[in-house]
């Protein structure tokens, strides 16, 4: 294969921090490359080099051989390097026409915009994609897998040899990660050249050709995936061997009171009644396919969002929980699916993120906030449960996706919540994060908290869960303990609902 990109000794340096020391990559022409690495390791970092947004402090990047130097975005674009990042550059209100050729428009003779011409190009655009569009809806009213395939048809209409993906499937559901590896094996067909990060690792082995792993910012190492498995990408990425990633599960107390108990709950007249309930300190899993009912469940009971009708028990005792209000007051805190718009505010620092629930706590002489004390109790709840950051002033959307979740347990702690639910909590953290948020949990569970966790990974359902509710369309199909909880099992209920 011929060599279409070379990165040699890339430096980068930030103020007190070097991100990245001596880092070597090469690409192959037409090859889907895996960038790999925990949060804070240099992927990002290295891939705004390539694009042109950061400039290196040393070293150089060679294109076909010729050593380029890209001041800017547009200069890597005007030379076939296209990124798409986590964080969609789409504008909301503007339809997927607009958003491909914006800033480019195309024009007639006298100045107009020949909106025909766009439009027919992009509609041809999304037809090579095999996707449908409708290209006169604002992108903001379409899902977040049609948004990502608008990014993808932006960066082909710019002509991109070399694709730079982040986390592209973070937000997919399987079928349409799915779809867009088959579009990656399309183009790659065609001869784009492809870096592909995320943090499943499943996904690297059924899409990538070579893996190049970073940590602490310095060049650990490239192979072909066939000549690797995920312990020794683990070890590379997190500079240990994972073992055991899972903590040992306690011996499962069948005697422990119910905390949390839901009975015939109904989302809505003619859907499923499902029951359960929630010991002192288990970890209860909700298991089940995308779109089986799982999280609904959950925030419907809590009153997030409304039922048709429940009967819910807090300590033996009925409560009604007809909105979140009312079931932060009885000590229950969710940790939303998504933390960066329900979890959290991210301009906002660590310590108003925390004591945002419970200001009353930090009331000093009249209506006026004690700042001391709230800087001092919210250090306390970091101390606990371990977030990494300076300290409670520093801005939460600048801190990692597991410290990030770290903040929101945190904020629940902080209010003295004993009973927590966990949705999708490690979705988007890189392994070696994961890992601690595994370990917190059980941790937490070992100082009396009680965590209803939902999660589509079926290892942590696995290694994580004392006992596992299955859902299959709506409905609660079984519930397992001990040594009924295997793969195996999960995944024959969920799929057959026997």
């Amino acid at each position: 294969m011929d060599t279409v990109l070379r990165l040699e000794r890339i430096s980068k340096r930030f103020p007190g921090v070097n991100a990245l020391t001596d880092i070597d990559l090469t690409v192959e022409k037409g090859e889907i490359h895996a960038l790999l690495g925990e949060n804070g390791a240099g992927k990002s970092t290295l891939m705004k080099i390539l694009s042109g947004i950061h400039q290196p402090d040393e070293g150089r990047i060679l294109l076909d051989g010729e050593e380029r130097n890209f001041a800017s975005y547009n200069q890597a674009v005007a030379a076939g390097v296209s990124i798409i990042f986590q964080e969609f550059s789409l504008i909301p209100d503007l339809d997927a026409v607009e958003n491909i050729y914006l800033g480019r428009e195309y024009t007639h003779a006298f100045g107009f915009l020949a909106r025909g011409a766009m439009r027919r190009e992009a509609h041809a655009l999304f037809e090579k994609l095999g996707i449908a569009i409708d290209l006169d809806a604002p992108v903001r009213q379409l899902s977040v897998a049609q948004q990502q395939f608008v990014e993808i048809a932006k960066a082909l209409s710019l002509n991109a040899r070399i694709l730079i993906l982040d986390e592209p499937t973070a937000t997919l559901t399987p079928s349409e990660a799915g779809h867009l590896f088959s579009i990656m094996r399309e183009l790659k067909a065609h001869g784009v050249t492809m870096i592909f990060i995320s943090h499943h690792l499943e996904e690297i082995f059924e899409i990538c050709d070579r893996i190049t792993v970073l940590r602490d910012g310095g060049y650990v190492g490239t192979t072909r995936v066939e000549d690797t498995d995920v312990d020794q990408l683990v070890e590379w990425m997190v500079g240990r061997r994972l073992e055991q990633a899972f903590p040992p599960k306690p011996a499962l107390d069948r005697n422990a009171p119910e905390i949390l108990a839901a009975r015939n709950v109904q989302l809505s007249e003619g859907a499923p009644v499902n029951s359960f309930a929630l010991r002192a300190g288990e970890i209860l899993g909700f298991a089940g396919l995308v779109g089986s009912g799982r999280s609904e469940l959950a925030r419907a009971v809590i009153g997030a969002d409304p039922a048709f009708k429940k009967e819910i028990y807090f300590h033996g005792q009925r409560v009604a929980l007809k909105d979140t209000a009312e079931t932060l007051a009885c000590g229950i805190g969710l940790l939303p699916e998504n933390r960066k718009t329900e979890g959290l505010i991210v301009d906002f620092a660590i310590r108003d993120n925390i004591s945002i629930n419970n200001l009353g706590k930090y009331l000093g002489v009249g209506p006026f906030i004690d700042h001391k004390a709230e800087y001092e109790g919210t250090h306390e709840a970091m101390r606990h449960i371990g977030v990494k950051a300076p300290d409670p002033m520093s801005v939460v959307g600048q801190l990692s996706g597991g410290n990030q979740q770290k903040v929101v347990i945190a904020r629940w702690l902080n209010h003295r919540c004993k009973v927590l639910i966990f949705d999708e909590p490690t979705r988007g953290i890189d392994v070696g994060a994961k890992a601690e948020i595994y370990l917190l949990m059980r941790r937490l569970t070992g100082e009396g908290y009680s965590i209803l966790f939902i999660s589509s990974e079926l290892p942590e359902i696995v290694g994580l869960c004392d006992r596992v509710a299955i859902f299959r369309q709506g409905a609660i199909v079984a519930t397992l303990e001990g040594d009924e909880i295997n793969s195996s099992e999960v995944m024959r209920h969920a799929t057959t609902g026997n």
